[in-house]
């Protein structure tokens, strides 16, 4: 079975879309790109499955917004949200609605690339999810109570002084704290260690 390789580039900005469109055409993949939610929605549930690249501020429908109606139409395609400064709790909402991963703009060709691919590992691999739920329980397991209390803190989108007042700790602790468990984990981004987390279930709604 040939493997998908189609991206949809949902931007309202022109210049990513020409820019980021040309950088995944020369690296071999087919982008059609879309400058609003709506014109995407549109069509959507007619697309070959492929990665979405979903920006999250858009007039209109916003990123959330999309995703949400992507989940509810039953069109199941990875989505790796695109974000400016400032918004890491958007992004933090969308990675628990089920996006790959987040990148901050301007972002980097590599790690575009790598939330891609792992984008498309989730489709051409039903036991992905599995295996990444499994791996991220095992690295939650080094943690320390505190380091969990940390991670529990950005799981929810709140910055490290946020985090310091509800635990009674200094900003300098919890810088500490996240500095070790990122090692520990070995995120080498906040994205990185939100993606772990939510691979494990933090953050996630149990029942009673």
């Amino acid at each position: 079975m040939t493997k998908s390789r189609t991206i949809y580039l949902v931007d309202d900005d022109e210049a990513i879309r020409k820019s980021a469109g040309f950088m995944l055409r020369t690296s071999g993949f087919t982008v059609h790109a879309y400058g609003s939610g709506s014109e995407f929605l549109k069509t959507a549930s007619t697309l070959e499955t492929g990665c979405v690249l979903l920006d999250v501020r858009m007039p209109g429908l916003d990123g959330l917004q999309v995703q949400a109606a992507l989940r509810a139409r039953g069109i199941a395609m990875p989505v790796v949200v695109l974000t400016g400064h400032g918004d890491v709790a958007i992004a933090v909402q969308a990675m628990k609605a089920g996006a790959i991963d987040f990148i901050e703009k301007p972002f980097e060709k590599a790690v575009l690339l790598d939330a891609i691919t792992r984008g498309f590992c989730r489709i051409n691999d039903a036991d992905s999810k599995a295996v990444e739920e499994a791996n991220a329980q095992v690295r939650l397991a080094l943690l320390t109570p505190r380091e969990r209390e940390i991670l529990d803190g950005l799981a929810q989108g709140y910055p490290n002084k946020t985090i310091a007042y509800d635990l009674g700790i200094s900003s300098r602790t919890v810088e500490v704290h996240r500095a070790s468990l990122m090692q520990k984990l070995s995120a080498h981004s906040l994205s990185d260690v939100l993606r772990i987390a939510f691979a494990a279930g933090v953050g996630r709604q149990t029942a009673g």
